[in-house]
Parts: structure tokens; sequence; C-alpha cells
């Protein structure tokens, strides 16, 4: 058994002072469906945590001082789960989610505005406290691990129908059919392992995370609901660019439903599933 020795440093931070992201959401009056306008906003701010390693996500929903205080805590609450579905069709995973609370009306003497009704605008919102984790400690540590095959080791092997080749090292950004750009050299890689390899087809099968009910999510460029076939046909392109024959491959996307249950980055996946050999 080969084995790779790899030794971690983690550098030494004493001072911790990444302070929680916070974001607005406005609402019209009795409404709880997203304006247009703030639905741009809060994706704009959800695309600003891809990099960031969440603890945890709070929403808070609001009303005015208007209609009677039963009704203003049913719509303040459906004012929160409707920000809730929108993180969770944008691959925002629904464990990060700990609070999901309506908190009724706001009195006007809260706000310090004069203006009554842009103080009930103002009310009319729901708020979003995101909670970065705090940095690893100082940690020298040694792990073993066995070294594994790459994908374009694999495919220069023995291949049999039905077997799938999980693309490990390509990664997408949340809610994008593109890949990041260390992920570049390593799709470029397998590319030309599979010109090379012309005896296999294959189907290219695009993955999504976290999305609700094992839905499609959302793909914020074209705004439809089909990320995984996205990014399935996304590397499909990208192969035949390279040069594999088109004959060979299909792509289709299948959503939510094969999660690897591990770290949500890893279900933003695309695999193989070899269809044919030739003999």
């Amino acid at each position: 058994m080969n084995k790779l020795f790899v030794f971690i440093f983690f550098v030494c931070n004493f001072v911790f002072a990444q302070n929680e992201l916070t974001h607005v959401v406005y609402f019209e009056t009795d409404k709880f469906d997203v304006p247009e306008i703030e639905e741009s906003r809060l994706l704009l701010f959800i695309s600003q945590l891809s990099d960031i390693n969440i603890e945890s996500i709070s929403i808070f929903g609001f009303c005015d001082d208007i209609g009677a205080s039963e009704y203003n805590l049913i719509l303040s609450q459906e004012r929160a789960n409707a920000i809730k579905a929108i993180f969770a069709n944008n691959e925002i995973s629904e464990s990060l989610i700990t609070n999901v609370d309506g908190k009724g009306e706001i009195l006007l003497k809260i706000v310090n505005e004069k203006d009554v009704i842009k103080i009930r605008g103002l009310n009319r919102k729901v708020e979003i406290i995101v909670k970065p984790k705090p940095p690893q400690p100082i940690i020298e540590k040694e792990i073993v691990q066995e070294t594994k095959k790459n994908v374009p080791e694999i495919i220069k092997g023995k291949l049999n129908i039905g077997d799938k080749i999980v693309f490990e090292n390509i990664l997408f950004k949340t809610g994008y059919s593109t890949v990041i750009p260390q992920s570049k050299p390593v799709l470029e890689a397998i590319a030309k392992s599979l010109v090379e390899r012309k005896d296999i087809y294959f189907t290219i099968q695009g993955h999504v995370c976290c999305t609700q009910y094992s839905r499609d999510a959302v793909d914020r460029k074209t705004k439809k609901r089909n990320l995984s076939v996205a990014r399935a046909k996304y590397v499909y392109d990208y192969f035949v660019k390279k040069g594999v024959n088109p004959k060979r491959m299909k792509y289709m996307g299948l959503r939510r439903l094969f999660p690897l249950g591990g770290d949500p980055q890893d279900d933003r996946r695309v695999e193989i599933l070899i269809t044919y050999v030739k003999n």
C-alpha cells in the first residue's frame, strides 16, 4: 500500500474580528412574494457567501403596524419562509439555516424616522444574519492516506458498462454551471484522456446540492431551474471543444436525487456513466 504523508500547519490567528454578515429584504404591503429588485439584491448577497465558511443563518420576518397582531405574525412568518426558499433554491444547505421566525409587527416608534409611510416601508422586511465559523486553532498533525488514481488514470484503465466515474476535483461555483478556475486544468486533462480513449461511450450526469424536495436548482446566469442539466451540458460542450466525438456522449441532469452525504460542495458535481465499451 502506497502512503502519502502530508504535514499540515495551521497558522495561528489570535484575533478573530470577522463580523456577522447581514442583509435586509423589503416587501410590499400585505405581500410575502419577494419583489424582483429585492430578489436580485438577495441573489447578489448569496453569491458573496460562496467563499465563506458558514456556521449558521438566521432569517427573521417583520411587518408594519397595520393589521391585527395575529395576521401580522402569520404574514411575517410567510415572508421569512419565502426567503428560506430562495436560499434553498440557490444551493445553500438548509442545515445551515437555524432560525426562520416571523416576529410580527414593528411599532412606529422603533424606527428613527419621521415620515410614517417611509417607516412602515422600512418595517415590512426580512432580516438575514449570517454567522461565519471562527478560524481553526493551531493544529500540527500528520495525515496518512492512501494515494488514489486520478480520473484520467481511471479512464485509461479497464472499464465496463455501468461503471461510474466521479469528477472529484471538478468543482462548481454555487448557483452556476461554470467550474471554478482551479478545476480547469483537471477538466482539460480528463478531456485529453477521453479523446485518446475512443472505445467508450458515456453519459455525463450533472448534480446540485441543497435544494428543497430534490428539485433542481436555479441557474443564476439564465434564471432557469435546470442547473444540474446546465452543469452536465457545460462539461459536454467543453469536451466537444477539446475534440471528444459528440456521438460518444450524452448529458443529463439528476437534480438532488443522489447526494453524497458530505460537504455540500461535493454534491455540486459531474460524473460520467459508461454506457458502451467497444470490443
